[in-house]
């Protein structure tokens, strides 16, 4: 996934722009900015998360993001872009995964894909990311969420739009 990064990330690096200072709007403002909209992780060293970077340098209605995968085994990241659809599509995986089917999240679309299969190859839950469109890479990561992750995930992506998207709109 590591050159998934260089491939995805060349046009970020173009723009010139940087990063920290557009990171670091609400900062600014006195208070810390949401930065996890997911945050999947287990006892063994597996997580996988989205983190919301900034604005994006070069899309005034986009939010710049990445996936981050880390186990014992292998880890990497790459570049994600976030716009309101798609956080809007991730409240509705949200509601799938709560009612007990799996989801495919940003599936078919440019970019990375993640899946969430709640029994997996190993009779656990899995998160599935895929770059099919970069790097062609797949990372399948078992891991035990705590019981109250799906509530959790719901604050967060409430906190996360909440701070970041009248901006995109601002």
């Amino acid at each position: 996934m590591e050159g998934a990064v260089a491939e995805h990330g060349k046009d970020d690096l173009r723009s010139g722009e940087d990063r920290s200072v557009l990171a670091d709007e609400g900062a600014a403002m006195g208070d810390s900015p949401p930065r996890e909209l997911i945050s999947l992780a287990d006892d063994e060293g597996n997580s996988v998360s989205v983190n919301v970077r900034g604005r994006s340098p070069s899309w005034a209605a986009g939010l710049d993001a990445e996936i981050v995968v880390k186990t014992p085994f292998v880890s990497g990241r790459i570049d994600l872009a976030l716009y309101v659809a798609r956080l809007e599509s991730w409240a509705d995986a949200l509601d799938r995964l709560d009612a007990g089917k799996d989801v495919a999240w940003m599936d078919m679309s440019r970019g990375p894909s993640i899946f969430i299969q709640l029994t997996g190859e190993r009779d656990c839950p899995e998160v599935v990311v895929e770059d099919e469109s970069g790097s062609m890479v797949t990372v399948r990561v078992p891991l035990v969420p705590p019981d109250d992750w799906i509530a959790d995930h719901r604050r967060r992506l409430r906190q996360v739009m909440d701070h970041w998207v009248p901006m995109l709109y601002g």
